[in-house]
């Protein structure tokens, strides 16, 4: 009986932390997803067929190149958010603990799993160009192949993920007011 009274008590001071490095990663992730849809991409969007290509194998080389921060960020994200989760669910109960469950399927529906399903697949398959031996119509197909789809994939996922970054801030608000 101690050793759970323990465990609780253990649990009990790591819930806030977990949420707060979940709200924090959560939203570092919705920033760089942001900055993609409104900056990045409409940025590199503007080059001619060979040239946006090449800069989005630049940017994607340094992120799938286990860039450290961008490798703490996103996995902290995940992993923090899993912890929090689990321990709300424990410990929480009513509105607070439905809206951090409702946070933990958002994230990883609406912005995990696209990651994982649609943009890295596409950013794959750029990877794999070797841009200097293809001509120019090869380039514009590959570009048409690759650009709108991902592009809308990134919307829908900094979508979600603002919402999950909105819904954590709430429980912060709420679970510190308690």
């Amino acid at each position: 009986m101690l050793l759970f009274v323990k465990n609780m008590m253990i649990a009990s001071a790591i819930l806030p932390i977990a949420l707060l490095a979940a709200a924090f990663l959560c939203t570092l992730v919705a920033g760089f997803v942001l900055l993609f849809a409104v900056v990045v991409m409409p940025g590199i969007g503007t080059l001619p067929d060979r040239d946006f290509l090449r800069s989005f194998q630049a940017i994607d080389k340094v992120i799938q190149g286990n860039q450290p921060l961008f490798l703490l960020t996103w996995a902290g994200s995940i992993v923090s958010l899993v912890i929090a989760t689990a321990l709300s669910v424990w410990q929480l109960d009513g509105a607070i603990r439905v809206i951090v469950v409702v946070a933990f399927g958002t994230y990883l529906i609406g912005v995990q799993l696209p990651t994982f399903t649609i943009n890295i697949p596409l950013n794959n398959r750029v990877q794999t160009l070797e841009l200097d031996r293809l001509d120019e119509a090869t380039l514009a197909d590959e570009r048409y192949h690759f650009e709108a789809r991902w592009n809308r994939w990134n919307v829908t996922r900094t979508v979600f993920a603002c919402i999950v970054s909105v819904l954590l801030l709430i429980v912060l608000v709420v679970f510190h007011a308690q």
